[in-house]
């Protein structure tokens, strides 16, 4: 490679370093990170999310869709917080048990 080429490359490694960090890699494709304050903001987003599906299912008299409501549904199910819930039974379930118990 000629010098200037070299350079080249070198440039595009250092700012593919400082800026393509939002994609991790992991075993089928990529990973990206979402912030949220907590399970309640998590839910705001979930919501928000499935009313945008609605509203633009509802709305859906254009030729060509402005929403791809099938990625906006995916993604909502892949931030839906599953193991919590299993976990919220659990509690749920104790509690009773420890209700019926104080009851007897």
């Amino acid at each position: 490679m000629e010098t200037a080429e070299i350079e080249k490359v070198n440039y595009l490694k250092k700012q593919s370093a400082q800026y393509l960090n939002i994609l991790k890699s992991a075993e089928k494709g990529y990973n990206a990170e979402i912030n949220v304050l907590n399970y309640s903001e998590l839910g705001c987003v979930i919501t928000n999310m499935l009313k945008l599906c609605i509203l633009a299912l509802e709305n859906d008299n254009y030729k060509k869709p402005l929403i791809d409501v099938g990625l906006v549904l995916e993604q909502a199910l892949q931030l839906f917080p599953t193991d919590e819930m299993e976990l919220l039974d659990i509690i749920n379930e104790m509690r009773t048990k420890e209700l019926c118990d104080e009851v007897k």
